[in-house]
C-alpha cells in the first residue's frame, strides 16, 4: 500500500469523472427514440422499466457526483469511449462510476494516477472494484488529497509487437484469432520453442487471475479429474495471485498435438526475467486483444512477433 500527497484539498485539484453510457441510452442511439426503444424491448417480452430504472438511478448518482467532487475541484466528465484518447494529467485525480469494467478499462490509460471506483447502484452491482458509493466521495477524495487514504498498486500485462506497436492490459490479453478458426505460432518461454495450433493464448494479470484464467483452469480440472458418466471434480484449484505480483501466468486454450504441431508449452508464468515470445503464422485475422474488448486490439499477421511482459507503468486503486 501507498499514499499519496500532504496538506489540505485545493480548488486547483483537477478530478476526472469517468462515466458510461446506460443501457437506456444506448437504445436510444439504437432506435433513435425512447418510445421506439420501448416497443423493441416489449415485443421481447423483456420490462422496460427495468432499463428506466437503471438510467434513473445512474444519471442521479452521476448528477450527485458532479456536485460532490465540484465542491472539492474542478470536474472534467469523459465519456467511456473518449478514454482511450484522453490525456490524463500527472496530477489528476480519477474517478470512475462504475461497473467494474469501466475501472479495468479506464485503469489502462490512467497511468499513475489514483482512481477511485465508485458504484453508482450497490443493489445491482456487486463490484469487486468499486468499494465507495457517492456518498462516501468527499470522505474518501479528502483523506486521498491529504495523503491519509491507501494505494493498492496493480501490475498490468503488455504486449508490444516487432514494429513498435504496444497494448497493456488490466486483467488480459488475448492472441489467437478473430474467429473460431485455430491460431497457428511459434510460441518462445525460456529457451524452449513450440509451434502450436490452438483457439488462443491467454495472459493474465494478478486482478484478472479471478476471471478468465481461473475459468480455463477449473475446465481442465474438470476434464482431468471426471471419469466417464461421472461429475467433474467440484472445485477447480485456486488461480489466484496478487495484484501487484511482479509476474503473469499464460495458458493455451485447446491446443492440439498434430505431426506440425505439439502441445508441450501450454502454461507457465512470465516473470521480469522472462517475457513470451510469439511469432503469428495466422495469414488473416489474428489479433491481440485486452480486457475482453475486442475492438482494442492490434493486428497479429503472419510474420509479425509479440513480445509479452509486465508493463512497466503501474496502476493505483484508492482503497
Amino acid at each position: 500500500m501507498s499514499r499519496i500527497g500532504a496538506g489540505e484539498p485545493s480548488t486547483e485539484t483537477k478530478i476526472v469523472l469517468v462515466k458510461r453510457q446506460t443501457r437506456l441510452q444506448e437504445l436510444v442511439i439504437r432506435y433513435n427514440t425512447i418510445q421506439q426503444a420501448e416497443f423493441y424491448v416489449e415485443r421481447l417480452g423483456a420490462d422496460f422499466g427495468d432499463y428506466v430504472r437503471e438510467d434513473r438511478v445512474y444519471q442521479a448518482a452521476l448528477a450527485e457526483a458532479a456536485e460532490v467532487l465540484g465542491r472539492i475541484g474542478r470536474v472534467q466528465q469523459v465519456d467511456r469511449e473518449f478514454v482511450p484518447n484522453f490525456i490524463f494529467g500527472e496530477r489528476d485525480l480519477v474517478v470512475v462510476l462504475g461497473q467494474d469494467g469501466l475501472v479495468a478499462n479506464t485503469l489502462k490509460y490512467a497511468a499513475d494516477q489514483p482512481l477511485i471506483g465508485v458504484n453508482p447502484d450497490p443493489q445491482r452491482w456487486d463490484g469487486a472494484l468499486l468499494p465507495f458509493t457517492v456518498r462516501d466521495l468527499s470522505a474518501v477524495v479528502g483523506d486521498l488529497l491529504r495523503g491519509r487514504r491507501p494505494l493498492r498498486e496493480v501490475r498490468l500485462a503488455q504486449a508490444e509487437l516487432n514494429d513498435g506497436q504496444v497494448l497493456v492490459a488490466v486483467n488480459d490479453l488475448f492472441i489467437g484469432r478473430r474467429t473460431h478458426v485455430s491460431a497457428r505460432y511459434v510460441l518462445r518461454l525460456n529457451g524452449a520453442a513450440e509451434q502450436q495450433s490452438s483457439s488462443g493464448i491467454i495472459v493474465s494479470t494478478g486482478m484478472g487471475s479471478t476471471g478468465w484464467l481461473r475459468s480455463v483452469l477449473a475446465g481442465a480440472a474438470g476434464i482431468a479429474s471426471g471419469a466417464a458418466g461421472q461429475p467433474a471434480a467440484p472445485l477447480a484449484p485456486d488461480a489466484s495471485f496478487g495484484w501487484d505480483s511482479p509476474y503473469l501466468y499464460f495458458t493455451v486454450r485447446e491446443p492440439y498435438p498434430s505431426r506440425s504441431t505439439a502441445a508441450n508449452l501450454v502454461f507457465g508464468r512470465i516473470d521480469e526475467g522472462g517475457p513470451l515470445k510469439i511469432v503469428s503464422q495466422m495469414p488473416e485475422s489474428g489479433v491481440i486483444f485486452s480486457d475482453g474488448v475486442e475492438s482494442d486490439y492490434l493486428e497479429f499477421g503472419s510474420g509479425v512477433e509479440a513480445t509479452i511482459k509486465l508493463a512497466e507503468r503501474r496502476g493505483r486503486i484508492v482503497v
